[in-house]
C-alpha cells in the first residue's frame, strides 16, 4: 500500500515529532511505500499575522501542493498527523478531491481547546469542550498567552465546525486512549469514526537494568506537565535520592534554581533520543507528574515500560490506562507533592516489589505497546477508512485552487 504521511513540525521537537517518524519506519518495515509531507513551524517567523490567520483556518499553498502530490503518487491513505497551524484542514479536501482516504490523528485536545490541552492556570479545564466557539478560550488568552492567537485557534475550529469538516472530510480519526475517544466524542466528532490506537516504542530498545540509583523525568518543562509538582515533592522526599531532570522548556528557570538548592537535583536540559533510553533504562523509575489529561501518555512512559523501569504517575487520564496500579508503577494525586513524594518512599522501601514492577513493566510493553501489535490496528483503521471512502456517495465539492472555501456538500 502507498500511503501518504502528513506533519506540521512544532518549533520545540516533541513526541509528536517522534510519533510521525516512528509510523513511517513502521510502515516501510513492512514493504508499504510511504510519502512525506511536511511544513516547519519556522516559517511562521516570516508571516504577518492576518497571513498566518488566514493560512490556519485554509491554507491555499498547501490545499495546491497536496493535490498535486496526490495526484501524481496516487497513495491509497493520507495519514495527518498534526496540521495546525500551516497546512491546515484544506489538506482533507485536497486529497480527497484526487481519491485518497482522510485519517486524522489526535496526538491533542486542539480541536476541543485553543491551548490543545484542556489545562489552564493549573488546573484540568474543559470550559470549551462541545462549545461550538472556544469563546471562553478566547477570554482567557488560553493560546500562548495571546487573545488574538486565541481568537484564531477558536475560529479555525469553529469555521469547519460549521462547514462539517470534521464529520465530512476526514474518514477516520485515531485516538490514543478510550478516555481520549470519549473527550472527543463529547466535543462532537463522530463515534462511528473514532478508532483507539496508542501509541508504540520502535524498534524495541531492550530491556535495562535499572541500575544508575536515580529517578528520572523526561519531558517538555511547562507547567502542565507538574514540574512545580515534581520538585515540590522532591524538597519533601527527605531521601537522598537523585532526580535527573530531562528536557527544557519555559520552567527552565524554575528546574536550574531548584537544582541549585538541592543538589540531589541535575537538570540535564534536552538530551538526544538515544541517550534519554541510556537514562531512563538505569533510572530506578521514571516520574510522570502531569496535571493534564495526556491524550496518550507520554511517549516516554512508553520507552519507559519498554526499558522495564517502572512509573508513577499522576492519577490522571491516559496515565490511568497505560500505568497500572501496584503491578507496572504507582498512581498519586495529581498536583499533590505530599502524595507523590509518600509514592517514592514507599517504592523504595520494598524492593522486591520493585524488582516484579520492573518485569511487569516489561511485559506490558510486549503485550500492548510493541510495533506489531500496533501495525495490526493501524492496518484495520486504514482499511475502515477506505472503505468509508469507496462507501461514501458524497463529495466535498472543495473550491477550485487559490478561491475561497465553500465547504460544500454535494452528491456524486
Amino acid at each position: 500500500m502507498k500511503v501518504l504521511l502528513a506533519h506540521n513540525f512544532y518549533q520545540q521537537p516533541g513526541g509528536e515529532d517522534q510519533v510521525f517518524a516512528d509510523e513511517g519506519l513502521l510502515l516501510e518495515s513492512h514493504g508499504h511505500e510511504v510519502i512525506r509531507y511536511t511544513v516547519h513551524n519556522d516559517a511562521v517567523e516570516s508571516m504577518g499575522r492576518l497571513s498566518l490567520a488566514a493560512r490556519t483556518i485554509w491554507n491555499r499553498q498547501s490545499y495546491r501542493e497536496l493535490r498535486d502530490l496526490v495526484r501524481r503518487e496516487r497513495p491509497a491513505v493520507a495519514h495527518f498527523q498534526n496540521t495546525f497551524p500551516l497546512i491546515s484542514p484544506s489538506a482533507y479536501f485536497a486529497v480527497r478531491r484526487e481519491g485518497a482516504a482522510v485519517v486524522q490523528e489526535l496526538p491533542n485536545y486542539r480541536l476541543l481547546c485553543p491551548a490543545a490541552v484542556l489545562f489552564r492556570e493549573g488546573r484540568a479545564c474543559e470550559d470549551c469542550v462541545g462549545k461550538a466557539i472556544a469563546w471562553r478560550g478566547v477570554v482567557h488568552k488560553c493560546y500562548r498567552g495571546n487573545r488574538g492567537a486565541t481568537a484564531v485557534v477558536a475560529a479555525m475550529t469553529a469555521v469547519h465546525r460549521f462547514a462539517g469538516t470534521w464529520e465530512n472530510a476526514v474518514d477516520a480519526y485515531i485516538t490514543l486512549t478510550e478516555e481520549g475517544r470519549e473527550k472527543f466524542i463529547a466535543g462532537g466528532l463522530p463515534a462511528d469514526k473514532l478508532r483507539v490506537k496508542g501509541n508504540f516504542v520502535f524498534p524495541d530498545p531492550g530491556i535495562g537494568d535499572g541500575s544508575g540509583g536515580y529517578a528520572v523525568f523526561v519531558g517538555r518543562l511547562s507547567p502542565e506537565k507538574g514540574i512545580d509538582t515534581l520538585l515540590e515533592g522532591w524538597s519533601r522526599l527527605q531521601i537522598p535520592l537523585p532526580l535527573k531532570v530531562v528536557g527544557d522548556g519555559p520552567l527552565a528557570a524554575m528546574v536550574q534554581a531548584a537544582a541549585a538548592k538541592n543538589p540531589a537535583i541535575q537538570w540535564l536540559g534536552r538530551q538526544p533520543p538515544t541517550e534519554v533510553l541510556k537514562i531512563v533504562g538505569a533510572a530506578v523509575f521514571l516520574l510522570c507528574p502531569s496535571k493534564w489529561s495526556e491524550t496518550g501518555g507520554p511517549k516516554t512512559v512508553l520507552e519507559s515500560l519498554a526499558k522495564g523501569t517502572p512509573v508513577i504517575a499522576s492519577r490522571l487520564g491516559s496515565m490511568r490506562e497505560v500505568i497500572d496500579d501496584g503491578r507496572t508503577g504507582l498512581h498519586f494525586e495529581p498536583g499533590n507533592a505530599d502524595d507523590l513524594a509518600d509514592r517514592v518512599r514507599a517504592i523504595l522501601m520494598d524492593r522486591q516489589r520493585l524488582e516484579a514492577m520492573r518485569i511487569e513493566a516489561r511485559r506490558d510493553y510486549e503485550s500492548r505497546f510493541t510495533a506489531e501489535s500496533n501495525y495490526a490496528v493501524l492496518m484495520q483503521i486504514y482499511e475502515r477508512a477506505r472503505t468509508a471512502r469507496r462507501s461514501d456517495d458524497r463529495r466535498i465539492d472543495s473550491p477550485a485552487v487559490g478561491e475561497a472555501p465553500g465547504f460544500r456538500t454535494t452528491k456524486g
